[in-house]
């Protein structure tokens, strides 16, 4: 077994990507975990590793490769890693082979492509960036792999680090402030070292990973446009507003730059984009979609607390719960109005309107009315940080988020 180990994170189960590499073990098929940079993949590997070996395999027929271990570049060449691979394999029985952060080898898609046929193979992959899966890459594996994609800490999953779920308000708060990203527990109450432990993602993630991806020069241009996307989590945004705020403050950038550089952040995963919804002519629409950050901790370290919008925070923790659950999550638009999102899976459709509080009633019909004017019977749900949520309302679920989100 080859590689690092990854810092052992304060243990926490990560349960529902564990049960999913369980379900899909000895399957033919290659499993590709993605994710944005220390989200967690390498320990959950661990821990898939681990239980693998408590269930009886033998540590030979187990090859791990991190290939960021410096003492393993050798192995980014193809040639060098399918040779170290294939002398490896223990003949007649199952080998769990696992590639960690494989988009650092030249052409793995084919190294895959020739593990994968081998009928004694099963193979495991991460990645932190899309990328990895996309053009030539997705036609040579199409049909041959599954994605699992994978998130920093879940509300609940925080909550259940402290050894209970009381005084979620307070625990909220912290999780906000002190990151999602689960290293962060180890400096639960250091927050300058959190701080330092954020701002390394994030120079990784931006300014070393997407400027030599996608070959930016203007670095500056790329932090200024980040800056402005976690500044403007939950607001409908397209590129020519991007740019043309950009450019009247002073920095004059065309449109197609301006997609570059948020494909760059949204393919790794340090951005998400959610595209807008026509419900009642149940059509997908290409303007003004909304961006969530991955992590509101890092949105913390990179502005502050400046213009910390509770609403707008809430509705990104919201997506992300959403997407955790398995959803294509959109923003959702009936007539004029705007349902915050729209969520389809194999479970079937659901509608969410998020806001942090709706005690005044002038507040709370205007959340109501979005969902109210789509007709079909779908379930609606309305989530808000109100301690005692109003009852429920023309079949609309009303609830306290922070309930929600732990799964009560």
């Amino acid at each position: 077994m080859l590689g690092r180990q990854s810092v052992r994170e304060r243990q926490i189960q990560r349960k529902e990507y564990l049960d999913k590499l369980l379900g899909l073990k000895d399957k033919r098929i290659i499993k590709v975990i993605t994710g944005v940079r220390r989200c967690g993949k390498s320990t959950l590997m661990d821990m898939f590793r681990n239980r693998l070996m408590s269930d009886g395999v033998e540590a030979s027929r187990i090859v791990f490769i991190n290939f960021e271990d410096y003492d393993l570049y050798y192995l980014r060449d193809p040639a060098e890693l399918y040779n170290y691979i294939k002398s490896r394999l223990v003949p007649d029985k199952m080998n769990y082979i696992f590639l960690d952060e494989v988009q650092h080898v030249i052409d793995f898609a084919r190294i895959a492509d020739s593990l994968y046929i081998k009928k004694n193979v099963d193979l495991y992959l991460t990645g932190s960036n899309a990328y990895m899966l996309s053009g030539e890459i997705a036609t040579l594996l199409s049909g041959r792999y599954v994605e699992i994609s994978m998130l920093p800490l879940s509300f609940r999953e925080y909550a259940e680090s402290t050894g209970s779920t009381s005084e979620l308000g307070r625990k909220y708060a912290d999780y906000l402030v002190n990151s999602s990203f689960p290293y962060t527990l180890e400096l639960r109450d250091n927050a300058g070292e959190i701080r330092t432990y954020l701002d390394a993602i994030y120079n990784t993630v931006v300014v070393k990973d997407i400027t030599v991806r996608k070959k930016i020069r203007d670095t500056f241009m790329l932090e200024s446009i980040t800056r402005f996307l976690f500044d403007n989590i939950g607001n409908p945004l397209s590129s020519k507003r991007i740019s043309d705020t950009m450019t009247s403050d002073g920095r004059k950038i065309d449109v197609r730059t301006v997609e570059k550089m948020i494909e760059g952040l949204t393919d790794s995963y340090i951005l998400y984009r959610a595209n807008r919804y026509n419900i009642k002519g149940k059509q997908y629409l290409k303007t003004m979609e909304k961006y969530y950050a991955v992590d509101i901790g890092l949105r913390y370290a990179l502005l502050g607390a400046r213009n910390a919008d509770v609403g707008h925070i809430l509705e990104n923790v919201v997506y992300l719960e959403l997407l955790r659950r398995g959803n294509a999550v959109y923003v959702g638009k009936v007539d004029e109005k705007e349902v915050d999102f729209v969520t389809m899976s194999d479970k079937g459709t659901a509608y969410y309107q998020v806001a942090a509080t709706v005690r005044d009633d002038t507040v709370l019909q205007r959340e109501l009315a979005p969902l109210r004017a789509i007709r079909d019977n779908y379930p609606k749900t309305l989530l808000t940080l109100d301690e005692d949520p109003v009852s429920d309302r023309d079949g609309i679920l009303c609830k306290n988020a922070l309930d929600w989100l732990i799964g009560r």
